[in-house]
Order: C-alpha cells, then sequence, then structure tokens
C-alpha cells in the first residue's frame, strides 16, 4: 500500500478516536466457529453493544494498492492528498489561538 494512503487511513481512524468513537484495529480473521475477530476483538459482541443505534461503519484496509487523490483546496488552490487542506487547517488552528 503507498504509504500516502496509509497514512490517511491511520489519520482517519485518530480522528475518530479522538471524538471518542469506537475503533478497532487489527487482523480480520474467522475462526472455527465462524466467528469473525479483529485480532482478539470478537466483532459480534462489538456490534451487540451498539444494537439498534444508526451507525457509520467504516472499513480502511491497510493493505490496497489504491492512490490517495491528490485534491485542490477550494480555498487557497494548493494541492493537497490529506483530508483537509494542512495548509488552510494551520491558519485556522493559528487563527483560533490554539
Amino acid at each position: 500500500m503507498p504509504q500516502n494512503r496509509r497514512a490517511v487511513v491511520l489519520k482517519l481512524a485518530t480522528a475518530a478516536y479522538e471524538m471518542d468513537l469506537d475503533v478497532l484495529r487489527g487482523h480480520l480473521h474467522q475462526n472455527e466457529n465462524g466467528d469473525w475477530y479483529l485480532d482478539k476483538h470478537p466483532l459480534a459482541a462489538w456490534l451487540a453493544a451498539h444494537e439498534g443505534e444508526e451507525l457509520v461503519l467504516v472499513l480502511g484496509s491497510l493493505q490496497d494498492d489504491e492512490e490517495v487523490e491528490v485534491r485542490t483546496c477550494r480555498t487557497c488552490g494548493r494541492d493537497y492528498t490529506d483530508l483537509e487542506c494542512p495548509y488552510c487547517r494551520e491558519g485556522r488552528i493559528r487563527l483560533r489561538g490554539r
């Protein structure tokens, strides 16, 4: 997997984690009983904990070969491959006094 894409997927996971969302990372496998696990985490139990809730489930493979799309910022016109324009993000943080 290209490092840029891997970094973007991991940054997305970090953003979700910082929002106190449930984030799991690991290798997906199925045991002999047919139960799905992400490393040692049983997915059925994880999903059951959220039964009845409206969810957004995002799966990001860290092993695919897709390239990261280069986007052009609509504010400053620079090209970037991150989740958002890093130049404008830095400016927003600076202007907000953080």
